[in-house]
């Protein structure tokens, strides 16, 4: 029987520990999506706590908390203290089991704080004691954290209207990790709501310095906008979507539609997708002139408990996996691109396990010879970013794709203890490779030529292909 969580976690083979331990396990970290505060970076922020590092923001947790009995006042609450919060996490840990946060959370307590002792009701205190005493020290602070990890990029999320200001600081710093923005341009085509909208775009216009009044004043903000993103070294954008949207329009529609949205009147269905439409064809062709690589996350139905909701906002823990039918959109949306030559470096991340094969199978359409993997099947995303959801994408790029091209990890994470997930990831892909060489799968004779793959997909890749 082996031991829980040892240093051959995951790896089920000889040779899943051989490919882990000589090619994947010390390999650097580019993490190119993740929702970390820029702003605790350029402070070099110091966390007050366990919980303030651990709990806050982290609707993982907070969601099997509220599957477990506990009451939103120790998970969301003003009224509690960070002891009373932790303590309401350590009763629900032992709850977990078979849930990747219990995997998650004794690999963080362990290489974050060295913690080999399973969190429990019993161990709470001590643990959270330990912990919150070691992140007082400088060796804990958030740069420090990231060496710690080493950590060689990061990109956070940023909406057009962001300043950027925490990037150049810790860029002007020299902080010798590179911490690049990634441009997030989702509330530019979000008209549902006609007044959040013209707020948004009054916030554009001042900052970009353009009078917004007809859409074209709108491309010409956000193209202004991007320039400085370019100038703080960004390379990626991020898109943020239920479904793509690849609705035929006209000019005279689309200067129509901003008016009236732009005046306050609530917009059709039919005119909410026009729009859509033409905002992620304009997004694409300006990444396509940039260079940058466009990332399209899709498939979350957000914020479905109307209750939290209005009490709490949004990124509470109350979204859930979307069922639509992609698959023409997609098409449609990249072959308008392709036909053009305007189809940059492209990441597809799907919420929905059941359109697995569909986006594995799409972006092998539009690979066309240039960039070895031009088209991605992004890494396992959000529900689907633990064993089993990796191993279903991992299998199925291999099946439809090709897996040594892969890029390969992020953490899509506001914490600074969630590098772990790297490791995570590795020991999972490692261990389905040394299974099928053990297995006869794969010819023990390419081992060499394997490890090499496992450092391209754990790092080298990712280091290739957007920089």
């Amino acid at each position: 029987m082996k031991k829980f969580m040892d240093k051959d976690f995951l790896l089920q083979t000889e040779t899943a520990k051989k490919l882990y331990h000589e090619y994947a396990e010390n390999q650097p970290i580019i993490d190119y999506h993740c929702h970390l505060n820029p702003e605790s970076i350029a402070s070099d922020y110091r966390f007050q706590s366990l919980t303030e590092i651990w709990l806050g923001g982290d609707h993982y947790k907070w969601r099997a908390m509220r599957a477990n009995g506990i009451n939103e006042k120790y998970i969301t609450g003003t009224d509690t203290s960070d002891w009373e919060k932790f303590e309401k996490w350590a009763e629900t840990v032992p709850y977990t089991m078979r849930n990747p946060l219990y995997h998650w959370t004794h690999l963080e307590l362990k290489t974050a704080f060295g913690i080999e002792k399973r969190l429990s009701p019993k161990t709470a205190r001590e643990i959270y004691d330990e912990c919150t005493a070691k992140l007082q020290t400088p060796e804990y602070s958030a740069r420090n954290l990231m060496r710690k990890y080493k950590v060689e990029r990061i990109c956070t999320t940023d909406d057009p209207v962001d300043s950027l200001e925490h990037h150049i600081k810790t860029r002007t710093d020299g902080f010798e990790i590179k911490v690049l923005p990634t441009w997030r341009p989702d509330k530019a085509m979000a008209v549902e709501n006609p007044e959040n909208f013209r707020t948004y775009v009054e916030k554009l216009s001042k900052v970009s310095g353009v009078a917004i009044s007809s859409f074209d004043d709108l491309i010409s903000a956000l193209r202004r906008r991007q320039d400085f993103f370019a100038e703080q070294g960004c390379v990626l954008s991020d898109h943020g979507l239920e479904e793509f949207y690849a609705e035929d329009y006209t000019e005279s529609e689309i200067k129509a539609i901003f008016n009236k949205v732009y005046s306050g009147k609530t917009l059709t269905y039919n005119e909410i997708i026009k729009f859509k439409s033409v905002m992620l064809t304009a997004f694409a062709e300006m990444d396509y002139e940039k260079g940058w690589t466009q990332q399209f996350h899709y498939g979350v139905v957000r914020n479905n408990n109307s209750r939290l909701f209005n009490r709490l906002g949004a990124d509470v823990g109350c979204d859930s996996i979307g069922t639509f039918l992609p698959a023409k959109a997609m098409a449609k949306f990249f072959d308008t691109l392709d036909r053009q030559n305007k189809l940059t470096k492209t990441i597809i991340y799907n919420l929905n396990p059941a359109d697995n094969e569909v986006v594995a199978t799409m972006v092998g359409n539009f690979q066309d010879g240039t960039i070895a993997g031009k088209m991605q099947f992004g890494s396992g995303w959000w529900f689907l970013d633990q064993k089993d959801g990796m191993e279903k994408q991992l299998n199925t790029l291999s099946v439809l794709g090709l897996l040594s091209r892969f890029v390969g990890m992020l953490t899509d994470s506001r914490s600074f203890l969630s590098y772990p997930r790297h490791e995570y990831f590795r020991r999972t892909l490692c261990n389905l490779i040394g299974n099928d060489v053990e297995n006869g799968l794969l010819p023990v004779e390419e081992l060499e030529f394997l490890g090499e793959m496992i450092e391209k997909i754990s790092y080298g890749n990712a280091k290739a292909f957007f920089c």
